[in-house]
């Protein structure tokens, strides 16, 4: 636990509190602001209701909103990797959240003179609330456009420039060694040039000759110095390297270059990226992973359909996690209330049907299934090509059930394959859980109640059961559905590395 000092803030008042848990019930129902310090560095979590001594609701800076009915429901939320901090029996936020804990590994982020060095800086903050330590390495040319003071803010940690200089004539060579992933964004043309070139003329450049680290580049520049030939024949001489090279995305360019291929990815995609070559070690790494997701919709008229309540995030956040960790995987997903993640190869569908079809053509070459959608059970018999106006509109709606797809599977899955379904239920949850275990012939089963608060459809968290192939009930404690994910694949893998 950390040593913090706390204070509650309202109406601009300041008053503190110790200990916390005590003497707050004139703040029930209230929101009000939670000051952290922590080794200098302070962090607000904006908005903390709390009531009867317990945190119950917390805004946090990215403006997302977490609610928790007990105190209990916020101690089993917060473990995992989401940063967090015990103090007087209340959990307190302290870091992001929803982002891939890195757990204290080593980024050496170097950052090169292109006007995309403005996106380094998000890049620098992500990764630091993720719990990386980040060492940024400015080009010369870089601190044109972006100064070292702000990646030392975003970082708490020195910023790196001179490749010689008193006190640091071996950087080049204790940063490589301590890096576990080199990440170079932007690079330009030049630096590009210079990497391919194996020259080692200024920090950065002699870090990558130094380290044994997985380098990812990630190239930006004016579209038609990209499609350059010169510079394609270097992309080509990077990967054969061993380099990893994030292509860039087409959209705006600088102001007056129009659109074009050539603009850097969004942080948030490059930090997935980085998270896919720190998890090195997994057991998914190159296997093939098929996962569903969401619900399916079936057409009453060409304005109305049947459906669920799904989300769709549950089978996002396994499709991103077995990504993560070196998968090659397809989501097959229906309409989803999120942006499917970064990575995974994205098939959209509507209908049962669709996604049925879907599933089998993947399926072959398939080293897992994780059956995580939720499509709907049930379709208008017979559909109307037109709107049913409401005056003409029928008593009744004939339906028919839409066909097993989990079920459908069985004579289509490879003998290795790894089968993974969901059962969500309303009472008996185990019990229903176990029959469709034994009746669909699945490796594990996750079960889940459609009645526990912060669980099921429609929030960011989740209390499982998970039958595996022990016939043994694997409880899990109320946590957030990525760290769901992560419970469901460990167990996935550890049956493959059998197989």
């Amino acid at each position: 636990a950390l040593a913090l000092r706390s204070e509650v803030r309202e109406a601009g008042a300041e008053a503190a509190i110790e200990p916390l848990v005590e003497g707050v019930d004139s703040l029930a129902g209230r929101a009000v602001c939670l000051r952290i310090e922590e080794g200098g560095v302070v962090r607000i979590a904006n908005s903390c209701v709390i009531e009867e001594g317990r945190l119950l609701e917390v805004r946090l800076p990215e403006k997302q909103i977490v609610r928790f009915q007990t105190l209990e429901y916020i101690r089993s939320f917060l473990v995992g990797r989401m940063a967090w901090s015990k103090l007087n029996g209340l959990l307190l936020i302290s870091g992001a959240f929803g982002l891939f804990k890195f757990d204290r590994q080593r980024v050496l982020l170097g950052v090169t003179g292109g006007i995309a060095s403005y996106k380094s800086a998000w890049l620098a903050r992500l990764l630091t609330q993720a719990g990386a330590e980040v060492d940024v390495v400015l080009t010369r040319s870089a601190g044109e456009f972006i100064g070292e003071v702000t990646f030392e803010a975003l970082t708490g940690r020195p910023v790196h420039s001179a490749l010689i200089a008193a006190g640091h004539a071996l950087d080049h060579i204790t940063l490589a060694r301590a890096a576990n992933v080199v990440v170079v964004a932007p690079t330009t043309a030049d630096f590009l040039a210079r990497a391919v070139g194996g020259h080692a003329d200024d920090l950065l450049s002699a870090c990558l000759l130094a380290t044994s680290a997985p380098v990812l580049l990630v190239p930006a520049m004016n579209d038609h110095m990209w499609m350059h030939p010169q510079v394609q024949r270097n992309v080509v001489a990077a990967r054969a390297l061993g380099l990893q090279l994030l292509e860039p995305e087409t959209g705006a360019l600088a102001v007056g270059e129009g659109h074009g291929p050539g603009r850097m990815p969004e942080p948030e995609t490059i930090f997935a990226h980085i998270g896919r070559l720190l998890e090195s070690d997994s057991s998914l790494r190159g296997r093939r992973v098929v996962v569903t997701a969401g619900p399916t919709r079936e057409p009453v008229d060409p304005v109305r359909f049947l459906s669920n309540r799904s989300s769709g995030r549950m089978g996002v956040e396994i499709a991103a996690a077995a990504w993560r960790r070196g998968a090659d995987v397809t989501l097959v997903a229906g309409p989803l209330d999120l942006s499917p993640p970064v990575g995974p190869h994205l098939v959209a569908v509507e209908t049962t049907h669709d996604m049925h079809a879907a599933v089998a053509d993947a399926l072959p070459m398939a080293d897992v299934l994780v059956m995580a959608a939720a499509p709907a059970d049930f379709a208008a018999m017979n559909p109307s090509h037109q709107k049913i106006k409401k005056a003409h509109a029928p008593a009744a709606i004939a339906l028919t059930p839409t066909r097993d797809i989990l079920l459908s599977t069985r004579d289509l899955r490879p003998a290795h394959c790894v089968i993974v379904g969901f059962a969500l239920e309303t009472e008996n949850a185990v019990v229903e859980g176990r029959r469709k275990r034994h009746d669909k012939a699945l490796d594990f089963v996750v079960i889940n109640s459609a009645n526990e608060p912060g669980a099921g459809f429609g929030v960011d968290t989740n209390r499982v059961t998970i039958v595996g192939p022990d016939d043994r009930d694997d409880v899990l404690p109320l946590q957030s559905k990525r760290d769901v994910a992560d419970a469901i694949l460990d167990r996935v893998e550890a049956v493959l590395r059998g197989r």
